[in-house]
């Protein structure tokens, strides 16, 4: 049905708390990088309308750092539409402090505790390849 998949990977050694808010912040970061994505908006049985979601489904892997990291190599060479969220963006407060952080890793080793990953199919299950579902 759909020619390209979403993947999320989070890293496993987070508390919970942190876990959602990466995803959280991952999923509006590829709705704006593909905002091709979005369905439609909700409409209840009255009429009231809601906004919308993303009309194709999403899955949520969970890696050690070593995965994260292959997965974005993968990604990159792959060219695959990619958001990283590093570790020390936990430490900031707001956005512009996030770019700062984030500036400052070192591309070919991240620090990486969340990636969502958005392309062809196949390119996708190749980052993902031997990553197991979060639970």
């Amino acid at each position: 049905m759909f020619d390209t998949k979403v993947v999320f990977i989070v890293r496993n050694d987070l508390a919970q708390w942190q876990r959602m808010n990466v995803v959280a912040f991952l999923a509006t970061g590829i709705a704006a990088a593909a905002p091709e994505i979005m369905g439609e908006p909700y409409v209840d049985a009255s009429g009231h309308r809601y906004g919308n979601m993303a009309g194709q489904p999403m899955l949520i892997f969970e890696a050690g750092l070593d995965g994260l990291q292959a997965a974005h190599q993968v990604g990159l060479q792959r060219q695959l539409t990619m958001l990283p969220y590093v570790f020390p963006m936990f430490s900031t407060g707001h956005d512009a402090a996030n770019r700062e952080v984030f500036l400052r890793e070192d591309p070919a080793n991240m620090n990486l505790v969340g990636l969502v990953l958005r392309g062809p199919k196949k390119a996708v299950d190749t980052a993902a390849k031997g990553l197991q579902l979060h639970k």
